[in-house]
């Protein structure tokens, strides 16, 4: 599970180790914070050297994991768990080595407090909408489609689909039969340009209730007809993406207005545009 943290408003990526328990966080990005460096690689470069040569177990402080960078593609990343990153704080100089550390522990302790309650993590994420400029309408359904989205996902695991890639070819062909647009195709209609802007949290209810509808219904498929591995489950995504693009189709018929939008909360927050859409 890879995730952005924010400290001091600075990006730290990190990934969470389920096994284990535990975060992993990129060292560069913390080494950024820490020194404000133009260039954190190569003072980390610099810093590893050093450790090197006083003897220490680099191996055990740091490992390197594939992490998403500014192009959007994933590249092996030197990591290290809050441990392992108090051993690299402790050999750089900084006024905010201190902010940084307890800013480590308070990552690490809510991390265990949503997994012993679920809630927990539910309610910071509607938070952190609240802060975007969600509405309480909005966020009830994009959290109520996350949950219909990982009961999918769970399906698509229990019968053998890999994650990545297969899940991708089976999203987009619920989507394009759901909206007649695959999530790329989506993205480029309502002018997404950025890796990191989310094409769910740009959709406006009804496309927020479609798309559940759509992966509601090919999770139901799925179980009654007990489809097994890529294939079955291909054929699966594109009736109960139909399910939800007939009901599209009937519903615009009726009201007369398209579901599908380019609108985006790019400048607008989806909280003013609801507003204005009322007066």
């Amino acid at each position: 599970m890879n995730k952005i943290k924010l400290f001091q408003d600075k990006k730290v990526r990190s990934i969470w180790n389920e096994e284990e328990q535990k975060w992993y966080f990129s060292v560069v990005d913390v080494i950024g914070i820490l020194t404000e460096s133009p260039n954190p690689r190569k003072y980390w470069s610099v810093v590893k050297l050093r450790l090197k040569k006083e003897d220490s177990e680099l191996t055990t402080i740091c490992s390197q994991l594939k992490m998403e960078a500014k192009d959007g593609k994933y590249y092996m990343t030197d990591v290290s768990d809050v441990e392992g990153l108090f051993r690299i704080i402790q050999s750089i100089p900084s006024p905010k080595a201190e902010p940084f550390k307890r800013w480590l522990a308070k990552v690490g302790y809510e991390r265990l407090e949503e997994i012993e309650n679920p809630e927990l993590a539910a309610k910071r994420m509607k938070e952190i909408y609240r802060q975007k400029g969600y509405s309480e309408e909005w966020i009830e359904k994009r959290m109520r489609g996350i949950a219909v989205r990982d009961e999918l996902a769970d399906e698509w695991n229990k019968r053998g689909v890999k994650e990545n890639l297969e899940y991708s070819i089976l999203t987009a062909e619920i989507s394009k039969a759901t909206f007649g647009m695959t999530p790329s195709e989506y993205r480029d209609y309502k002018k997404l340009t950025k890796t990191k802007q989310n094409l769910r949290d740009h959709m406006t209810d009804l496309e927020l209730i479609f798309t559940m509808l759509g992966e509601a219904s090919t999770t139901e498929i799925a179980k009654n007809k007990d489809a097994k591995g890529f294939s079955e489950n291909k054929i699966v995504a594109t009736k109960g993406g139909k399910i939800a693009g007939d009901a599209r189709k009937n519903l615009e018929n009726e009201s007369g207005k398209k579901i599908v939008t380019d609108e985006n909360y790019i400048e607008v927050p989806e909280k003013v545009k609801r507003l204005k859409g009322r007066k």
